[in-house]
């Protein structure tokens, strides 16, 4: 059977094959790292999907992952349900609330901190987020640490024709409309949400490397593949659109694509850099305390 020229066919779909816990507070499933297999998603390192889970209320106790370091990259953390309390040695930090994205950039060198807000951990509830790696170029890689705190109001939404959904635009570009974050490389990062029975087309550049999440329901692409909530779908680097169809239930779709960065990747736990030396390096600078500290 011929293909389409038209359409950007589906490379592979992948399922998350194992959870872990980070620290006590994030029960998450990899769904790519730059620490296993190559799945084409450069300039994306990695991604951690915490599925949707219940967590008892507590007065006593507060769920999270204590100080940790990061260099060379940029972390960022979507908040679907559920709240997160953050602080950084850069002196940044807050409330990461329902809808809200935190884009770090570490950089030079960061350290930080994740727990479960107060509120959320005393009333308990439904805890649902992304935690996304972002590379950075060579040249951008000690750059200084910073962070932005993209509200839910601040990220543009645009509304799809006839009514079939709408785009959260947290990074990049759709039809003319920018996304909320500064970013170092050209990319885009969109929730996508699709009514339910509803079709819709997108295409982004064909430089772009491209791959979606499912969240929610469950989707079928170019009437060629379908992927339910936790899958990853990763497409061929060609020019052509994609057709996504909803099934009985909204649809909700993490899309993810970007200009390859190209460039040797050598990652060790926290650190990502171009080669081993730079991470020794890294490691003596965390060592030797300049990455700061978080001030209490």
């Amino acid at each position: 059977m011929m293909k389409n020229n038209n359409i950007r066919h589906i490379d592979k779909i992948y399922q998350a094959t194992s959870q872990h816990w980070v620290g006590d507070a994030f029960l998450v499933q990899p769904l790519f790292s730059h620490m296993g297999e190559d799945r084409g998603t450069d300039p994306f390192l990695m991604l951690d999907y915490a599925a949707p889970r219940h967590f008892e209320a507590s007065s006593s106790h507060i769920r999270g992952v204590g100080q940790h370091p990061h260099k060379g990259f940029e972390t960022v953390t979507v908040a679907y349900q559920g709240e997160v309390a953050h602080k950084d040695s850069t002196g940044a930090g807050g409330i990461i609330a329902e809808g809200d994205v935190q884009w770090m950039t570490a950089g030079s060198g960061i350290i930080h901190e994740e727990y479960h807000s107060e509120a959320f951990s005393q009333a308990g509830g439904v805890l649902e987020m992304v935690q996304l790696w972002v590379n950075l170029p060579a040249k951008d890689k000690n750059a200084p640490a910073a962070y932005q705190h993209l509200s839910k109001d601040a990220i543009p939404v645009v509304n799809l024709e006839n009514n079939t959904g709408y785009l959260r635009l947290i990074a990049g570009e759709y039809q003319g409309t920018q996304g909320a974050a500064r970013t170092f490389t050209e990319m885009n990062v969109w929730d996508v949400v699709i009514n339910a029975n509803e079709q819709i087309s997108l295409t982004v550049p064909a430089t772009h490397n491209l791959s979606m999440v499912v969240l929610r329901g469950e989707a079928t692409f170019n009437q060629q593949g379908s992927a339910g909530a936790g899958q990853l779908v990763v497409f061929q680097k060609t020019a052509g659109d994609v057709q996504i169809q909803a099934g009985d239930e909204a649809l909700k779709i993490l899309l993810l694509s970007g200009v390859p960065i190209d460039e040797p990747i050598v990652g060790y736990g926290p650190f990502v850099m171009n080669s081993r030396e730079e991470i020794i390096d890294a490691i003596n600078d965390f060592n030797s305390g300049r990455f700061g500290q978080i001030a209490h």
